[in-house]
């Protein structure tokens, strides 16, 4: 309760600063949100992968191409009016619109555009690897991604690709965020492009720019009165750090915010059976939680012990409880709604079976059980889910240490291949089996030195040759029959042999305040700029 305190206080202190005279509601033109987003740590689009941020910039920074609101399988245009598929598809030229503009008014074109997607290659950060998967490089960026004009992007492909996953994967993330290429060679320092700038700033062209964030308090953006599309209704939003749902709840309750985004599954149930001013939205979306297994570690690289640490998890109970109205329990690594995706029941296989997770640890090696480190992070459910499969897990001999920290910190030690088991989430904006894929379980470094962390499977440390072969043998297929049962099988495959436990898919939960009228979102994305109070 004492940081549902500190976050009321903080609201207090913010709006006194913007008004004459402090408010006891938040203003009708500004949107406050409670969230956890302690594991936010820069605003670069090089470089964000995070949930959170991943979130933030989308409302920030705008995409060359968006999906259809209420089709997430069709594409429309966005920065971009229009492209032209040339070279049997080897080449994608884009027209941009001739009103984009930065927040201060000036001119963005083509080729600040182009310097932006540059960048990122020459960063070689996290987002590398969305155009890495293309044959972009180094050596090529300067030559194969062009402005030919003020308006006019060309790229250029080492292979044809499909067009529909080049629009998805580039044009409709922030990929192909355009940057504020003066500002940032301006802000650079040693030659990171603006790198550290943008840990604290923001630069681009979108419905929002940051205009501030502090690590731990809050984040606060506000409208870009030169944004191209439709002006946002809601001029500013406001998101306050608040880590306990119970907090997240009262302070909703008594109107101080507007959205809480983390209730806890009692909260959630709480709320709705009460029937009040308070309402819950849901909808399913995909984002995946799982037990990361580390395969640097001897006993987890034993496929058995994997395999075991399957059966200590009562997915079941967990549905029924701890996850009840926020989550369905899902062992596949591919979310429902996206093609391909095994059913709720096929995936979920599994059931709590102590008998045959002691017969698999014995079979290992370690009849006597083990002793390893379970990381978690600060979300609410957390700490439930690692307890449940703490108790299990002791039942047959294996002795788990659960170790709480920040988000931020989880990522740091994951990152770092420096922990035993860690609970973990995934996300994709992207309805697509191959990203699905290519981003959980193929892994491009057998050595395990890649940096950029975009590949679970290597943070896992995790290498499967066959696994490499049946993703990119997905990608070169054409007809979406065999590709469906391609990835179906290589679902089935990871189930079994696959470095990391899938535990749940997540639903998009918001406690809405009533004064909240419209707010939209899908299973793929949250847009700021069309909610209104």
């Amino acid at each position: 309760m004492l940081k549902g305190f500190c976050a009321l206080l903080g609201l207090i202190v913010f709006f006194s600063s913007l008004m004459p005279v402090a408010l006891s509601v938040p203003p009708k033109n500004t949107l406050i949100m409670a969230w956890n987003i302690d594991s936010i740590s820069n605003f670069d689009p090089a470089q964000s992968v995070e949930i959170v941020t991943s979130e933030l910039l989308s409302n920030i920074c705008s995409s060359l191409v968006q999906f259809d609101k209420h089709d997430s399988t069709k594409i429309r245009p966005a920065m971009a009016r229009s492209w032209d598929v040339l070279n049997d598809g080897k080449r994608i030229v884009f027209h941009l619109r001739d009103d984009l503009k930065f927040d201060d008014g000036r001119v963005a074109t083509a080729k600040d555009l182009a310097w932006s997607m540059q960048r990122i290659i020459k960063l070689n950060l996290g987002f590398a690897r969305a155009l890495e998967d293309f044959g972009f490089t180094k050596e090529n960026v300067e030559t194969n991604i062009q402005a030919l004009d003020d308006t006019t992007l060309q790229l250029d492909f080492d292979k044809p690709y499909p067009v529909h996953l080049i629009l998805a994967t580039i044009g409709q993330t922030y990929t192909a965020a355009l940057l504020d290429r003066k500002t940032l060679e301006t802000n650079s320092v040693n030659g990171d492009m603006g790198n550290k700038y943008l840990a604290t700033h923001s630069a681009c062209v979108g419905p929002y720019k940051l205009v501030r964030w502090l690590p731990g308090e809050r984040v606060v953006l506000q409208a870009n009165q030169h944004y191209w599309g439709e002006k946002p209704k809601i001029q500013q939003i406001l998101v306050l750090h608040v880590a306990e749902s119970a907090s997240q709840r009262l302070l909703l309750e008594k109107g101080d915010v507007d959205i809480a985004r983390d209730l806890s599954s009692e909260d959630v149930l709480d709320i709705e059976k009460q029937g009040g001013p308070v309402k819950i939205n849901r909808i399913l979306r995909p984002q995946s939680v799982y037990l990361s297994l580390n395969n640097r570690r001897e006993i987890f690289a034993n496929e058995k012990v994997r395999l075991a640490m399957r059966y200590l998890i009562d997915y079941d109970n967990l549905g029924k409880t701890v996850l009840k109205g926020i989550a369905i329990p899902r062992a596949s690594y591919m979310p429902l709604g996206v093609p391909g995706a095994l059913d709720e029941k096929e995936g979920v296989p599994f059931e709590l079976d102590l008998k045959k997770a002691k017969q698999l640890i014995s079979e290992a090696g370690y009849p006597d059980g083990f002793k390893a480190n379970l990381l978690i992070g600060s979300l609410s459910y957390m700490s439930s889910v690692a307890q449940s499969i703490q108790e299990n897990a002791r039942k047959i001999g294996v002795d788990l240490t659960i170790e709480k920290m920040t988000q931020t910190q989880l990522l740091s030690r994951v990152r770092g291949g420096n922990y035993d088991i860690a609970i973990m989430s995934w996300h994709t904006t992207i309805p697509d089996g191959y990203l699905s894929s290519i981003r959980q379980v193929f892994n491009p470094d057998p050595t395990f030195t890649e940096k950029k962390g975009m590949s679970l499977a290597l943070r896992s440390g995790y290498y499967d040759v066959k696994v490499n072969k049946m993703v990119m043998d997905a990608l070169s297929e054409k007809d979406q029959n065999k590709l469906i049962e391609q990835y179906r099988n290589l679902q089935h495959y990871i189930l079994y042999h696959g470095p990391m436990a899938y535990l749940f898919q997540t639903y998009y939960i918001i406690g809405m305040g009533p004064k909240v009228k419209k707010w939209f979102w899908n299973s793929f994305e949250i847009r700021y700029s069309e909610a209104e109070k």
